[in-house]
């Protein structure tokens, strides 16, 4: 039996707010999750969980915003990934007149994003701070205007796109002057659409075809929460923890035919901890470590090998894309130069979740990148507002098939990488 669609609190707020930045929002970094939120902390190869630095903090850790004070940040980005595929090996299917699928296949028919971003935070009294935050949490975009399957009867273009935006209001509260506790609450919306999957209905990999792929954008609505703490010791260290819950989201029931449980496509639970440090006059070094459970949504974690043996995509937990739980390592380090220009750098390595055996199916979400470099720095300006930029680039990673096209379509492998570039730029109004 199939369930009833969830029903979501604040889904018309994220619906409204996604609908004017959704078409902005395909992105994907460590996994399909962004790299960092907030500019100043995108500079420093995305840490945060123990150094708010601006009104986007709650996105890392609710936390934070007891220490940012009162303060607008208004910031977009410009993210541009390369992604491809190759097939090797493949001996197509004779019987059936399919010829082999070997090729390079580029992934790039659209190649240029805008991710805006948006925090407000408001000090109460001296005990809470309140604010909202607005974001792109993650993302995955595809299109293959020459398509890996089109010798199988799909169409062209072939992929995917999946943007994922968060509304965060959050509240913060000071246990004691140092000490913070913090709750966001994650109104949640994405939307996805497939092309060019037809040969995965045609061959019967589809216990729904009809909702497998060609259908539109389908939207998704749902919630969660990010719990948080920050604690300053002293001067010189500061430590953070945080955990977001599984964010529970409605079916996409145009692809009830593609993902496990016919359509459902949950954003997994990440925790973290990190520490800060202020070493030297005008010197700030901080380290994070995340965690986040890719194999805690069957549509994400679920091996494809099952599809081959008899179990449909969209069936009850069935076939997903079979990414491994990811551990994120940030390292980022702030130089004050002088009271009104700071500059950052950062590096951060996460093993990328796809196992060789599952890079088939991930021809559409080759997310594969592992280190990232990052540059970064702020200009206070006349009146104390500010101005921000950020610099990442993602290092190309490519996993190598093994064992990752089955003896039924050809066997033979399929290899996928992907690099990217991140430029952006925020103001903040202090107030």
């Amino acid at each position: 039996m199939k369930r009833a669609p969830r029903r979501t609190t604040g889904r018309h707020v994220a619906a409204l707010l996604a609908g004017v930045l959704a078409p902005s929002l395909a992105f994907a970094t460590n996994g399909y999750f962004a790299h960092g939120y907030g500019m100043k902390a995108k500079g420093m190869a995305g840490v945060g969980i123990a150094l708010p630095q601006d009104a986007l903090a709650a996105a890392t850790n609710p936390a934070g915003i007891a220490f940012v004070g009162d303060r607008v940040d208004l910031g977009l980005d410009w993210f541009h990934p390369s992604r491809g595929a190759e097939i090797v090996g493949n001996g197509g299917i004779p019987p059936f007149g399919i010829p082999s699928l070997n090729g390079t296949y580029s992934g790039n028919g659209k190649s240029n994003f805008f991710i805006p971003e948006f925090g407000y935070n408001r000090t109460i009294n001296d005990k809470f701070s309140a604010g909202i935050a607005v974001f792109g949490n993650g993302g995955m975009n595809t299109q293959y205007n020459a398509s890996p399957f089109a010798r199988l009867g799909g169409s062209n273009p072939a992929g995917v796109d999946l943007s994922q935006l968060f509304v965060a209001p959050t509240l913060a509260y000071k246990v004691t002057p140092e000490q913070s506790l913090g709750v966001s609450l994650n109104l949640a919306y994405q939307r996805f659409k497939a092309t060019g999957l037809e040969p995965f209905g045609a061959f019967g990999f589809s216990a729904d075809p009809a909702n497998l792929t060609n259908n539109g954008y389908a939207g998704s609505t749902g919630y969660g929460l990010r719990l948080g703490w920050t604690g300053k010791f002293g001067d010189v260290f500061t430590a953070g923890a945080t955990y977001q819950s599984k964010t529970r989201m409605s079916r996409f029931d145009r692809y009830a035919g593609l993902f496990a449980d016919q359509g459902d496509f949950d954003i997994p639970a990440n925790y973290g901890v990190g520490v800060a440090a202020r070493p030297a006059p005008g010197w700030t070094l901080a380290a994070d470590v995340q965690w986040i459970d890719y194999s805690g949504v069957p549509a994400v974690g679920n091996p494809i090998n099952s599809l081959f043996a008899g179990q449909q995509l969209g069936s009850t937990n069935g076939p997903g894309f079979g990414w491994k739980d990811m551990t994120v390592y940030k390292f980022g380090a702030a130089w004050e130069m002088n009271p009104s220009t700071t500059l950052r750098a950062g590096v951060s390595y996460g093993s990328q979740p796809i196992p060789s055996s599952q890079t088939f199916f991930n021809i559409l979400a080759p997310g594969t990148v592992e280190t990232h470099l990052t540059l970064g720095g702020t200009w206070v300006l006349a009146g104390g507002n500010e101005l921000t930029f950020a610099y990442a680039y993602m290092l190309k990673k490519t996993v190598n098939g093994s064992g990752s096209i089955p003896p039924n379509l050809g066997g033979g492998e399929a290899n996928i990488w992907l690099s990217e570039q991140l430029l952006g730029v925020s103001y903040a109004w202090k107030f």
